[in-house]
């Protein structure tokens, strides 16, 4: 059987600095049968030009005026795409050699698996972990598994996980097909655990495989404790626990959200965690501020995730324990995700 046309797409707005590293490791994938979907969104720092210059033969370009964000940029890029499967990889990231084809190799096995995570290694320091497939806290927020931990071979074996980072995630086209793509409402942050929930939703399986080895400059693009990040993991998780979460947990997700609020003020007190270095960058002030604003947001967008929850259970193939279960299996405390990096 001949291999599968894959398709990578690789989203940049202003990232010229990573795009050489990113592209050169791509080019060096023992696996061949692949394009590259590149699409900008609306940069201004010469990095269109870049890529005609240095990889025209390699890069299918799709430009964009203005920033359309991460959902609606790489909606366009898998509309183009011709591949069975999709690969999505950010652009501050450098790809080990075998990454494409041991993904393709574990996805091949069994075509009920519709997500595969790769292995996010620190690109300053590749014996710390960036995530390998992801957690979820009980009102809508996540975390990358392994986080930060030192890799002394716990994460080796090929495994069942929650969904993929969207930093470095395989989907298959046929899944895609059936449950659609991202949530564009999202703009940034959040989009690949909606994606990803949706699936699991659907019965589609996510494995993790820790031989497809990525390298991860952390939030590159949009800095790691930035306004704009802090305002759309805070809004995006609110639409995420409304569209996916069953009512029985719904209801319980306010006392979550508090409690994790309050281990947060701790954090930004005491400088730990996201919040501690929000603080020490902005201010406490200027957290609530953001917090109000993402708030507001997701509640002038409720009506809208309501009729998309009614849609989305129309794809429903898993009963709500099972969705219970994966809160115990791949779930994440509190205080580890307020007062972790």
């Amino acid at each position: 059987m001949s291999n599968p046309l894959l398709s990578v797409i690789v989203l940049n707005w202003n990232g010229k600095r990573f795009l050489d590293e990113c592209l050169s490791s791509l080019r060096e994938q023992t696996y061949k049968d692949f394009e590259v979907i590149l699409v900008d969104n609306g940069s201004n720092d010469g990095s269109v030009e870049f890529i005609k210059d240095n990889y025209r033969e390699l890069v299918t370009l799709i430009e964009n005026e203005r920033n359309l964000g991460f959902a609606a940029g790489n909606n366009q890029g898998i509309r183009a795409a011709k591949g069975d499967y999709i690969l999505l990889l950010n652009n501050d990231t450098k790809v080990d050699p075998y990454w494409i084809e041991e993904l393709v190799k574990v996805a091949d096995e069994d075509r009920t698996i519709g997500m595969c995570a790769s292995k996010i290694l620190c690109y300053d320091d590749p014996q710390v972990i960036d995530n390998v497939g992801h957690l979820i806290y009980r009102d809508g927020l996540n975390r990358g598994r392994g986080r930060l931990e030192k890799d002394v071979g716990q994460y080796e074996g090929i495994e069942e996980v929650l969904f993929p980072s969207g930093c470095a995630a395989l989907y298959r086209r046929e899944m895609l097909e059936e449950i659609g793509l991202f949530d564009e409402e999202f703009f940034a942050y959040g989009d690949d655990t909606d994606l990803g929930l949706r699936g699991r939703w659907a019965g589609w399986k996510c494995l993790y495989v820790p031989k497809a080895v990525v390298y991860h400059k952390y939030s590159g693009s949009t800095g790691s404790y930035s306004p704009f990040k802090a305002f759309y993991v805070e809004r995006n998780r609110v639409w995420i626990a409304f569209k996916y979460f069953p009512l029985g947990l719904l209801y319980k997700t306010p006392y979550h959200t508090l409690k994790r609020f309050v281990l947060q003020t701790y954090g930004a007190l005491f400088h730990r965690g996201a919040a501690g270095k929000f603080t020490e960058e902005f201010s406490a002030g200027k957290l609530l501020v953001v917090l109000i604003k993402a708030y507001f947001s997701a509640l002038r967008g409720m009506v809208k995730v309501w009729r998309k929850r009614k849609e989305i259970r129309k794809l429903k193939k898993v009963s709500n324990q099972e969705i219970f279960s994966w809160f115990k299996k791949y779930g994440i405390s509190a205080r580890e995700l307020a007062l972790k990096e």
